[in-house]
């Protein structure tokens, strides 16, 4: 991803300098953190944070319940980080034997979601709960392997607290 931006930045565009990114964490050198990253991660809590206290305050969203709303739109996020570790595994699949374990792994955000959002909130929330706690377990193992940059642990952290707060302040009041 460096060599990409560096590329993009010099506006040197050609096939090898694509090609030849390197194919393994190993050889990759992890920018000290990507700018947009924690933007983008606190705006995906925004939502979380709305509908949960619209659900505290059991006031309906543009006609819709906002618990309902509130499991669904956990369902799609435990998907996405699920996705992320989708993406970490494809690059350690030629330096480890646990590749295949780890694509299992990461569809299992998806599943959990997916069934959670088949519940009633009551046991919704607490399922997404679970799911977003066992997935932060799972990424800060990456981190300590090496798998994914240091950066990552901290704002995981910050980020599946405000979310468990948020579902478990739904689930509660």
């Amino acid at each position: 991803m460096l060599r990409v931006y560096n590329v993009i930045q010099s506006q040197r565009f050609t096939l090898n300098d694509f090609m030849s990114a390197p194919t393994s964490f190993s050889s990759f050198q992890w920018p000290a953190r990507a700018e947009a990253v924690p933007g983008l991660g606190w705006a995906g809590v925004l939502p979380f944070a709305i509908f949960s206290v619209a659900a505290i305050a059991k006031v309906d969203l543009f006609g819709f319940d906002a618990r309902a709303l509130l499991v669904d739109y956990g369902a799609v996020i435990l998907s996405f980080m699920g996705g992320v570790q989708w993406g970490l595994t494809m690059v350690r699949t030629e330096q480890s034997g646990i590749a295949g374990q780890g694509y299992a792994i990461s569809v299992l955000p998806a599943l959990l979601g997916f069934a959670a959002a088949q519940f009633a909130p009551i046991i919704a929330l607490p399922l997404l709960v679970l799911g977003f706690c066992g997935l932060l377990a799972f990424d800060l193992w990456t981190v300590r392997s090496g798998l994914a940059p240091g950066w990552y642990r901290s704002l995981r952290w910050q980020l599946t607290a405000a979310v468990v707060v948020c579902l478990m302040g739904a689930w509660v009041l």
